[in-house]
């Protein structure tokens, strides 16, 4: 199992043998194994794992006493990787650290996390539809979506219909972008391409399904 929490610091370029290559950096880890869910009790295989340590005292007391249940030091974030390898998930622990070094340059990577919201949007920023002409007495009726009924059968608008509506802060998983280059020491990922979120923002790398 090939999995980290890491944070988007942002995008910059890499010059590789003459080419210029854009590149994400991500924060990967160090993440600490919280809890192993188990497949007797809990139905499946899991690591919950925790990133980015935070004080005691911006916890409630639920919170905090769940970490010093587990004896391990609380974190900001906590998400859970299913490992289907009994192997692999009997080779982990709670109190194991898992550092950005467990990926090597050249790993294909799918990359989880929320996209930037966009406010409401319309038809033609949200899906891309052509609009409607200039010119002729259109009136203003430039970017509107058109007709949307049917017919006197069905008599509705069927679900699904692309209208205007919330457009961006969904949960959004980039698939086959390849590590770049690693720095073990200061935990960084370099993801060729963009990874989903604005600066700041949580993600999950994963080795890629195959």
């Amino acid at each position: 199992m090939k999995a980290i929490l890491g944070k988007k610091l942002g995008m910059t370029q890499i010059i590789d043998e003459e080419q210029v290559i854009p590149v994400t950096v991500l924060k990967a880890g160090p993440c600490v194994v919280v809890r192993k869910k188990e497949k007797d009790k809990d139905g499946y295989n899991a690591l919950q794992l925790g990133f980015e340590q935070i004080q005691e005292k911006k916890l409630s007391k639920p919170v905090l006493g769940y970490f010093k249940k587990q004896a391990v030091k609380p974190t900001r974030f906590l998400r859970e990787i299913r490992v289907e390898d009994d192997e692999v998930f009997a080779s982990y622990k709670i109190g194991d650290e898992i550092k950005a070094g467990i990926f090597k340059k050249g790993d294909v990577v799918d990359v989880t996390g929320v996209s930037k919201g966009k406010g409401f949007a319309g038809v033609m920023k949200r899906y891309g539809f052509k609009g409607g002409p200039a010119s002729h007495g259109s009136g203003q009726w430039h970017r509107r979506p058109g007709s949307i009924g049917a017919s006197s059968d069905p008599s509705r608008v069927f679900k699904g219909k692309k209208m205007p509506g919330r457009m961006g802060g969904e949960k959004v998983t980039v698939r086959n972008l390849e590590v770049v280059d690693i720095d073990e020491k200061e935990n960084l990922l370099l993801i060729k391409g963009c990874c989903p979120g604005k600066n700041g923002d949580l993600v999950i790398v994963r080795e890629r399904k195959r």
